[in-house]
């Protein structure tokens, strides 16, 4: 019982005063379990909502994520809140210093306050979402994660690339995924002068319809570009569902034209220049 009562003593020791706060172990050890019971919520709750809630709504990953992320800010904030009210500090007071220090942090640290602005316009506006596939300052890949300051793409390498959020709002962003997924892949094709431009089509028509992968609605189609220097030019157009698939789509496809052409005796002509040699130079000795 001596060893309680001076491990209370201890714990009840005044470790310093801010203003009519006096701050002892015991605060302290009550504030830090309180933020650790807003993470073990935050946690708990968001395991409920994607077991419970979104498996039957059947939301969109990306709709579930910012759900979640935004719910975690909000019972960290309020778990912050608490702890702070705990200590008998005056939360107007607190208020106005933190404001103070936001326009301090937002001078000193703009780069990373940049992008947390934009992790939070990236939540509620959701115009990139975990899931889309994207291109964004060079990378191309699928959204696995959007969090405070960065987001993680996934490259089709499997390779994770830490991207700035406000890559995502300042700059130029292809979505493949951005409300319809589907996206049309070119196969440009030329062909020899002399060949039949309705075997070509007919012949690019097969192939595209032909890979498991193309959609029938839209169907494929094949245009007549131009007349080239030394082939026709065609281009057979073609809807898939899965963007992160255009890439091998498209050469499967590539593939599957080079043997068509090949059993329909349909030739693709070499690119051909013309070479000028000029005669009579007399070369000077010196």
């Amino acid at each position: 019982m001596k060893s309680l009562n001076e491990i209370l003593d201890v714990l009840g020791q005044k470790l310093v005063s801010i203003g009519e706060v006096t701050v002892t172990p015991v605060l302290l050890i009550t504030m830090a379990l309180i933020i650790i019971l807003s993470f073990a919520a935050s946690w708990l709750i968001q395991r409920l909502l994607r077991r419970k809630v979104f498996a039957r709504v059947r939301l969109k990953q990306g709709a579930q994520e910012a759900i979640c992320r935004i719910l975690h800010y909000v019972i960290l904030i309020l778990g912050t809140f608490i702890a702070i009210d705990q200590t008998g500090i005056n939360l107007t007071a607190l208020a106005a210093l933190s404001a103070v220090l936001m326009v301090g942090l937002g001078i000193g640290l703009q780069n990373i306050t940049s992008n947390f602005i934009s992790g939070l316009i990236l939540l509620f506006e959701r115009p990139v979402q975990v899931g889309d596939f994207v291109e964004v300052s060079g990378v191309q890949g699928t959204v696995r994660a959007i969090r405070a300051r960065s987001s993680r793409v996934e490259t089709l390498d499997n390779v994770s690339i830490i991207v700035p959020n406000s890559n995502f709002i300042s700059e130029n962003v292809t979505n493949w995924s951005y409300r319809d997924e589907k996206v049309r892949i070119h196969v440009n094709v030329g062909v020899s002068y002399g060949a039949d431009v309705d075997l070509v089509e007919e012949t690019l028509l097969k192939v595209g319809e032909a890979h498991p992968e193309v959609l029938r609605d839209p169907e494929p189609r094949v245009q007549f570009l131009n007349f080239g220097d030394s082939s026709l030019s065609f281009v057979l157009l073609v809807w898939i569902a899965i963007p992160a698939r255009q890439n091998f789509v498209r050469s499967d496809l590539n593939f599957a034209v080079v043997k068509a052409f090949r059993e329909e005796n349909i030739t693709i002509p070499f690119p051909q220049r013309d070479l000028h040699l000029r005669t009579g130079f007399n070369a000077t000795s010196v």
